[in-house]
C-alpha cells in the first residue's frame, strides 16, 4: 500500500479515525480541515485559563471505538454515576449503586422513582450492560419514549426521570430517537459510565492526530470539490489521490457529494457561567424533573478543575429559544440559590450538533458514495461519538479492500 494516495477530506474524529486505519496499512494519508484546529464538533476554547467546549459533550469510556483506539495515558475525569433530579425544591440522587453508599442512600432516600420502575430499571439496565449486544441491533426499532414504557417504566418516571436526562443525549423532547440507539447508549453509560478528558473535549482528536505521521494533517484548506481522482481547493489549486474520503459534517457532505441526503439536525445552545462560588460541590449533571429550559446543568470545575482553575465554571444546556433571564432563573430553581451575578463568559448556539435518528433509523449506512469516493461520520453510523470513529475505520477498509488489487495511479513525469 506504501503508492497509494489517499485524501480524508475534514478532521474531525471520523477523518482522524479514517487516517489512523489508512496510515496504519501503510498508505499515503493526506487529511485538508478547513478549520485552524482539528476535532470538528468536538472542540475546546480556551480563554484566561479556562476551557470551553463548543456545546456541553461527554465521552462514555465503554464505547468500543474508544477502547480499541488505545490512546495511552489519557487523562479523564470522570463525572458522577448518576444525575441529581430536581423536583419541586428538592435533589434527588439516582446513582449506579455499584458506585458507593452514597448512592445506594440515594436510591433508598429518592422519592421520583417507585419500586416498579427500579425493578424495570435494573432488569434492563443488567441486560444492556452484561447481555450480548447483537440483541440491541436486531431488536424491532420504535421511539424511545414507547420502548421505555414497554420495558415497564411508568409515565411518572418517564416524565419526571427518563425525559429529562435522555433529553440532553439525544437533543431532542419528544424521545422520537432509535431505541436501538438508546439501547447501545445505555450500554456504553452502564459499563463506563461518563467522562471528559481533564482538559477538554478537544483533547481526544489531539491525541488522535499526535498519532499520524508529522505534515498528515493540512489546516485552513477547505475543499470545493470532490473527484475520483483528488479534489478541488477553495483558494484553487487540486490534490490528486487514488481514492477520496469526505469525512466532514452531514450538510457539508452532502454539497461536496451530490445525491447523498442531507440528515436532519437536533440543535443545541451551551452557556457558560461563572458564578461567585460554586453552586453544587459535586461533578453530577443536574436535570429538572417538573421541565423548563435548562435540560442539564453541570458545574465543569467540580468534574475537571483544569477546566476553570480559578474559579467555578457552571454550563447548561439549552435545546430551545431562551432569553439569559429565563436561563438564570431556571438555574436559580435547580440550584437553589441567586444567579443574577453570575458572570456570563460564552455562549454556544449550534443548531446542527447531532444528526437526528428518528425511529426507525438504521445503525448503519453506506460508506461507499460512487467511484473512488467514500464518506464517513456520524450520519453513517450512529449520532455519537461512537459513530463517528466507527464509521472512519469502516470507510477506511472499504478503501482498502477496494484498492487493493488496484494498481497504484501513475504519476506524470515532471
Amino acid at each position: 500500500m506504501e503508492d497509494v494516495v489517499i485524501v480524508v477530506v475534514g478532521a474531525g474524529l471520523a477523518g482522524l479515525s479514517a487516517a489512523l486505519e489508512l496510515t496504519a496499512a501503510g498508505a499515503e494519508v493526506t487529511v485538508l480541515e478547513a478549520a485552524d484546529e482539528v476535532g470538528g464538533r468536538v472542540r475546546t476554547d480556551v480563554e484566561d485559563g479556562v476551557r470551553f467546549d463548543r456545546g456541553f459533550q461527554i465521552l462514555l469510556p465503554a464505547y468500543p471505538e474508544l477502547e480499541r483506539l488505545d490512546l495511552g495515558p489519557f487523562p479523564l475525569r470522570r463525572l458522577r454515576s448518576g444525575v441529581f433530579v430536581h423536583d419541586h425544591g428538592r435533589h434527588d440522587l439516582l446513582a449506579d449503586p455499584r458506585s458507593g453508599r452514597s448512592a445506594w442512600n440515594g436510591l433508598l432516600l429518592q422519592h421520583v422513582l417507585g419500586a416498579r420502575d427500579l425493578t424495570a430499571l435494573a432488569g434492563f439496565s443488567a441486560r444492556d450492560a452484561f447481555g450480548p449486544v447483537r440483541p440491541l441491533l436486531t431488536a424491532p426499532d420504535r421511539p424511545a419514549y414507547d420502548e421505555l414504557r414497554s420495558l415497564g417504566i411508568t409515565e411518572r418516571a418517564v416524565e419526571k426521570v427518563c425525559r429529562p436526562f435522555l433529553s440532553g443525549v439525544f437533543l431532542e423532547r419528544e424521545l422520537r430517537t432509535s431505541s436501538r440507539f438508546f439501547h447501545l447508549v445505555w450500554r456504553s453509560f452502564a459499563r463506563g459510565g461518563a467522562a471528559v478528558p481533564a482538559l477538554g473535549m478537544g483533547e481526544l482528536p489531539k491525541a488522535m492526530a499526535a498519532r499520524l505521521p508529522d505534515g498528515t494533517v493540512q489546516l485552513q484548506s477547505a475543499v470545493r470539490a470532490v473527484h475520483d481522482n483528488g479534489v478541488d481547493l477553495e483558494e484553487g489549486g487540486r490534490v490528486d489521490a487514488d481514492a477520496v474520503v469526505v469525512a466532514t459534517d452531514g450538510t457539508t457532505a452532502s454539497r461536496l457529494l451530490p445525491g447523498l441526503a442531507e440528515p436532519r439536525w437536533n440543535g443545541v445552545t451551551t452557556w457558560y457561567f461563572r458564578p461567585p462560588r460554586s453552586p453544587l460541590r459535586d461533578g453530577c449533571l443536574v436535570v429538572d424533573a417538573n421541565g423548563g429550559p435548562v435540560v442539564n446543568t453541570a458545574v465543569m470545575s467540580e468534574v475537571s478543575r483544569p477546566y476553570s482553575p480559578r474559579a467555578p465554571l457552571v454550563q447548561a444546556t439549552v435545546l430551545d429559544q431562551a432569553s439569559e433571564q429565563d436561563v438564570r432563573a431556571h438555574l436559580n430553581r435547580l440550584y437553589g440559590t441567586d444567579t443574577s451575578r453570575w458572570e456570563v463568559l460564552r455562549r454556544y448556539e449550534i443548531p446542527r450538533a447531532l444528526p437526528a435518528m428518528d425511529a426507525p433509523h438504521p445503525l448503519r449506512r453506506s460508506v461507499r458514495a460512487g467511484g473512488r469516493r467514500y464518506v464517513c461520520g456520524d450520519h453513517r453510523d450512529t449520532s455519537s461519538i461512537q459513530g463517528a470513529l466507527h464509521s472512519g475505520r469502516r470507510a477506511a477498509r472499504a478503501v482498502l479492500a477496494d484498492l487493493k488489487f488496484q494498481a497504484p495511479r501513475q504519476r506524470s513525469c515532471p
